[in-house]
């Protein structure tokens, strides 16, 4: 099989990228390589698989880009996953959210039409269900009050997976990630954040009391999800949820995190910032029943095996 990964040199997509290699895949990723963190942890990403993956670094936003990509790439399925990150980001330069995610994907699913994919895979997040009141989250909740630019692009690539399966019979299927951690993890996200915090003796800020709470999602299990999504078979437009289905509070975390580094955390208490929501919970009894989705990495697992990967880098 011939895949396009975008983003596959990211945390989620270089694992994916992995996986699709060890099955006997030809992958090609593309991968803007942009300085929303340090490039040189994607560089260092992509080092295990160079010279097995087509690595091709290019800017989504370019429509010429992407569909000379396509046209020497002759795909049988695309797993997007590029996207600018961050719901406090996208607060602060919208402009460039839409630019990235919103045309970004129009530009992709162009392409897979001009040169006949037949399958696609959107990542979209737990973060379009907003401040929803029905917990668990189902894919058959409505989706009516995002809070941040970035849900808003979610909810928008959503729409437009499902516009080309009806009007071009492209076989999409979305990915609702719900908080996704374990090694090669973005320094900017919460888990990576406290645990070099805590490591190194410094504040560790707390937005709220501490009971805001999140199903954090190993990456493992993600990409197990991702895997199946592309060789799914059922309805040709598909949302499914991948989490872990358990719920941590924010003080829970940390406490983990002090637990398996062996370290007490300085806490900075600040208030809720804007754009976060107060719980995400995934009902994933429809990726189980239809994907044969089994996350099987509790926090209690999944914290100990990322600070161990932590502690490994550091030397």
């Amino acid at each position: 099989m011939k895949v396009l990964v975008t983003g596959g040199a990211g945390f989620i997509g270089s694992h994916t990228v992995e996986r699709l290699l060890a099955q006997g895949d030809t992958v090609t990723v593309l991968d803007e390589f942009n300085d929303y963190y340090d490039p040189a942890i994607k560089r260092a990403n992509v080092a295990g698989f160079q010279g097995q993956a087509n690595v091709i670094e290019g800017d989504l936003r370019d429509r010429p880009t992407v569909d000379r990509v396509f046209a020497e790439g002759k795909f049988d399925t695309v797993i997007h996953l590029a996207a600018r990150a961050g719901v406090r980001p996208s607060i602060d330069d919208p402009a460039l959210y839409l630019a990235t995610n919103i045309n970004g994907t129009f530009h992709l699913l162009e392409a897979a039409k001009a040169t006949g994919v037949p399958r696609f895979v959107f990542a979209s997040s737990s973060s379009v269900y907003g401040i929803n009141k029905k917990v668990p989250f189902a894919e058959t909740d409505r989706i009516e009050q995002t809070i941040s630019p970035y849900a808003m692009t979610k909810m928008a690539g959503e729409q437009m997976c499902s516009n080309y399966t009806n009007l071009y019979n492209i076989r999409t299927v979305c990915l609702r990630f719900f908080t996704v951690y374990g090694p090669r993890q973005r320094p900017d996200l919460a888990i990576s954040k406290f645990t070099s915090l805590i490591d190194q003796g410094k504040p560790v800020p707390r937005y709220g009391d501490g009971s805001t709470a999140r199903d954090y999602t190993f990456v493992d299990d993600i990409v197990d999800g991702i895997m199946a999504s592309a060789a799914y078979e059922g309805d040709p437009f598909e949302i499914f949820n991948l989490g872990g289905s358990q719920t941590t509070t924010l003080a829970g975390l940390i406490t983990a995190v002090e637990d398996a580094l062996g370290k007490k955390a300085i806490i900075q208490d600040l208030p809720l910032q804007p754009g976060d929501v107060p719980l995400t919970y995934a009902d994933v009894s429809k990726a189980k029943r239809l994907l044969g989705y089994n996350p099987n990495t509790p926090i209690q697992e999944g914290i100990p095996k990322f600070v161990q990967w932590y502690l490994s880098r550091k030397g």
